[in-house]
């Protein structure tokens, strides 16, 4: 291998071993939901394809029947493999398939496919893998980056052409189906009973509200009504957060409270983050500036989104140090357990949204306390895509309504039009908090529902219902 090739990854080692944590999450945020940082991607990776198709190799890109399955069954292989979950063994491990992959390259053409499975496997916990592959373009031999560009090839459409394949996991008695331009609909998988349970799902976030969350009458994280004697209340909380249980609370922090409403820091003092963190003072001060927004404004469907971005940041960085297993980042399982890795930002993307409003100066409060947080995160949201995931909250949240509900929800000012409003058979006004479930969320309306949701553990863990006798492959409404 040429020295040029072993400078590059001699540099690219140090870009793992850096530790620049913020630029991994603000990546890995702006790939999964910014549109235009997609197609900028398609564009590099485009120009790639053409530099390997440009080479002297040809016949290297394109693989006879036995060649493409070789490299099919290589990748079910390598996809079967488990990934280091810590910034330590992801540093370990890129540098040591990378230097296996630098080994074989010396031994010739003839080592060109056990070359490009090390290379291709350093990639998949590169933190910026577009940049990795135009290291690769620059340094490889042809004929090595050609296979690795066909494992990208093959490994990208497995995931984005087979997400059905694998959401939501089979024990959930249901599938995801296309009713047509571009419709996506709930069908039931198996015949049930009148008052059968199909599925339980839990949200990936909630929020209560806003009356209920300044009384504090209800845990903040799974929404259950307290009793003041076991109730756990951190004092001086921000929103005047309570708990039902401590591992509520744990959940509740690590997920989105920590980062959004508390002091504590986002990661421990031993990890690299690529520079200064900012002073307490001016965490502080951000977080004061969005608390006193979100209540001025007591919009529900700004905390969910707000939480939602929150919670995948953390999930990210909660993979930059060892975690309990599991971890109280972990979101639940919603697809098979030899699916590709699929984030909570994958799956939201293919949710339905209405066109709606930001609050004005919002975007900027929120990217505000994640920069104090961590410095790079600020990057993490903009006016196009937090207006993006309003809309998607706004049309997916499902009420949290148990127990008859309550009939003490305060009246609002506004115009009955501008209110929130969310599914729920029940009624807002009945309502104590609300989801989001990504299951759920394919479920269509009707004024004759075949389902409803139910709240029987007195949480926000959905219970779905079968409300009249269901036959296999029947679409899945309900009613709101």
């Amino acid at each position: 291998m040429s020295s040029r090739a072993s400078t590059i990854f001699t540099i690219a080692g140090v870009t793992v071993l850096s530790g620049a944590l913020a630029y991994v999450v603000y990546f890995d945020y702006k790939r999964r939901n910014d549109i235009e940082f997609r197609k900028q991607l398609r564009k590099d990776k485009k120009r790639a394809d053409k530099a390997a198709t440009a080479s002297k190799i040809q016949g290297a890109t394109q693989f006879s029947g036995n060649h493409a399955e070789e490299l099919r069954a290589a990748l079910e292989k390598i996809r079967a493999e488990p990934l280091p979950g810590t910034t330590n063994d992801k540093e370990t491990y890129f540098m040591s398939q990378a230097g296996l992959g630098e080994q074989l390259c010396t031994q010739g053409p003839a080592f060109a496919l056990p070359a490009a499975l090390a290379f291709f496997r350093a990639l998949r916990v590169y933190p910026s893998p577009v940049e990795l592959i135009m290291l690769y373009q620059q340094s490889l031999p042809p004929e090595v980056f050609a296979l690795i560009m066909e494992l990208t090839n093959m490994d990208v459409a497995h995931r984005v052409e087979g997400y059905y394949n694998f959401f939501p996991r089979k024990s959930m008695n249901v599938s995801v189906k296309d009713k047509g331009e571009g419709k996506k609909i709930l069908v039931a998988e198996k015949d049930f009973e009148e008052g059968d349970e199909i599925y339980t799902e839990e949200p990936i976030v909630t929020a209560l509200d806003w009356d209920l969350q300044e009384l504090g009458s209800h845990c903040t994280y799974c929404l259950r009504l307290l009793h003041k004697a076991t109730a756990i209340t951190p004092e001086g909380d921000r929103i005047n957060a309570a708990y039902c249980s401590k591992e509520c609370q744990i959940k509740s922090e690590a997920q989105h409270h920590n980062l959004l409403f508390s002091l504590d820091p986002l990661l421990p003092p031993e990890v690299p983050v690529g520079g200064p963190i900012p002073p307490k003072e001016v965490r502080d001060k951000a977080q004061q500036k969005l608390t006193e927004h979100l209540k001025a404004h007591k919009k529900t469907m700004s905390v969910l989104a707000a939480k939602y971005v929150s919670r995948q940041i953390t999930i990210e960085t909660s993979k930059m140090v060892v975690q309990p297993s599991p971890a109280p980042t972990d979101p639940p399982r919603l697809t098979e357990a030899n699916s590709p890795e699929y984030g909570i930002a994958d799956h939201l993307e293919r949710l339905r949204f209405v066109d709606v409003s930001v609050p004005e100066n919002e975007t900027k409060l929120i990217c505000a306390t994640f920069g104090a947080a961590l410095p790079g995160l600020e990057q993490s949201l903009n006016e196009e895509t937090h207006a993006t995931m309003l809309g998607k909250v706004s049309y997916n949240a499902i009420g949290v309504c148990y127990s008859g509900g309550r009939d003490d929800r305060p009246a609002f000012a506004e115009r009955p039009e501008d209110q929130e409003r969310t599914r729920t058979p029940y009624g807002t006004s009945r309502q104590i908090g609300s989801g989001i479930y990504l299951v759920s969320a394919y479920l269509g309306h009707s004024c004759e529902p075949v389902v409803r949701p139910s709240f029987t553990g007195g949480t926000s863990e959905l219970h779905l219902v079968a409300a009249r006798p269901i036959k296999k492959g029947d679409e899945l409404t309900m009613a709101y």
